[in-house]
């Protein structure tokens, strides 16, 4: 019994002297597979915030980019740059931005901003940032432009109809704003998933609320 273990244990070792030991981690990287997915490091993919479905006009902003570097165009840079870094930002939210109506959004804040430095400026009596800004803003307009939206008058008109809907399911009680907004905008709605500015549906539906007041 002693001699046979001792020829298990002297096999034992001749195989451990042929196998040496490699840790997971090398053995891996010598097969050329990545510690965390089976697949080769050759045909992994890597995947960034833009490689995701991104807005038409982001592309347009990309493209616009480059052109404005090889012309110098400070105040298009100064605009298309500040929209590329909210996109990016945004992609690493909760919120990221899908559309080009949440770039238009963006697009509507940055003119807000802009404005308000051009009229700080112009107090100052800055004639130079006065003038960058205004350029800016004429930028930020024609990037907006870009976006087609549903037209005022087709808003109204859908507006009006929703609201005459509500009206006659209230029994004349009064109906809300945000009730027609929600009515609109709903899944199924006349404007879920449209091209449409909610601030100015918004302003519409006020409108027609209180008589155009």
């Amino acid at each position: 019994m002693a001699s046979l273990r001792t020829g298990v244990a002297q096999t034992a070792l001749r195989e451990t002297r042929r196998t040496p030991y490699v840790c997971p981690q090398c053995e891996l990287r010598q097969m050329r597979l990545s510690p965390f997915n089976d697949l080769p490091r050759r045909k992994q993919i890597r995947y960034s915030s833009t490689d995701a479905a991104a807005p038409p006009l982001l592309a347009k902003i990309k493209g616009d980019l480059k052109t404005a570097m090889r012309a110098k165009d400070t105040p298009r840079l100064n605009v298309l740059r500040a929209m590329i870094t909210e996109y990016n930002n945004a992609s690493k939210t909760n919120t990221p931005i899908k559309t080009d109506i949440q770039l238009l959004a963006l697009l509507k804040k940055k003119k807000a901003a802009s404005e308000a430095a051009a009229s700080e400026a112009k107090a100052a009596n800055r004639q130079d940032l006065e003038e960058k800004n205004m350029q800016e803003i004429k930028v930020i307009d024609e990037l907006a432009g870009e976006v087609k939206l549903v037209p005022d008058q087709e808003i109204q008109e859908t507006v009006s109809k929703v609201l005459e809907s509500l009206k006659q399911a209230a029994s004349g009680a009064d109906v809300k704003a945000g009730n027609v907004l929600k009515e609109l905008l709903k899944a199924g709605g006349p404007f879920n998933g449209r091209p449409v500015d909610n601030a100015q549906v918004s302003k519409i539906v006020n409108q027609l609320l209180t008589g155009g007041k």
